[in-house]
């Protein structure tokens, strides 16, 4: 028996097995769009029970990961509409990806990319949700543009609009901020010295 047929007969199983599959690329979805571990968490139950309870609405059991990341976003938007999140920070230290290749990294190399993601982190969180949400359905979860429009109920050239303008602002915010260089420098002198 499948994954959704366990859902469709209310199995608890079946809902440990898609918790399990499902619950960590939607908690890094959520903390992506929220900015906030404790609110992603949130949204992540919220989507859960929902999916519970609405399973029988899912045609396709083949679109069983879309559906429910369609359902996540929403919880997100319900959660931005309710608070103001512009004072929360995202970093990357609890939301690290795993890396894709075994090559060794040198201490300063290391220390570099955590800067770099550090300040890429802070740039995404001080986007608007438009921007913030597709470019993180963009690069974040690998979706296309077709599958982000369809999804979010907005036509393709808008889904594309916003990547190009939110991939400016960034730009910008990154240019902005401190000069990356004076940043690399400064995290290899303090590497240096412990």
């Amino acid at each position: 028996m499948g994954l959704v047929e366990g859902l469709k007969n209310k199995e608890e199983h079946a809902l440990r097995e898609l918790m399990n599959q499902y619950g960590d690329y939607l908690l890094r979805t959520g903390y992506l769009l929220v900015k906030d571990h404790q609110t992603a968490e949130e949204a992540v139950q919220d989507t859960f029970v929902t999916v519970f309870h609405k399973i029988h609405q899912l045609d396709d059991p083949n679109k069983l990961k879309s559906w429910l990341t369609t359902i996540m976003i929403n919880c997100c938007r319900s959660q931005m509409r309710k608070w103001s999140w512009k004072n929360i920070l995202l970093t990357f230290d609890t939301t690290e990806r795993e890396k894709e290749d075994d090559s060794v990294q040198s201490p300063e190399e290391e220390l570099l990319e955590v800067v770099w993601n550090q300040n890429l982190s802070d740039a995404i969180q001080k986007l608007d949700y438009k921007y913030r949400e597709v470019i993180t359905l963009f690069y974040f979860n690998e979706w296309k543009i077709a599958e982000i429009a369809k999804h979010i109920n907005t036509k393709e050239s808008t889904i594309k609009s916003r990547l190009k303008r939110g991939r400016i602002i960034l730009r910008d915010l990154l240019r902005k901020g401190e000069d990356f260089d004076d940043q690399r420098e400064e995290a290899i002198k303090k590497s240096a010295r412990e």
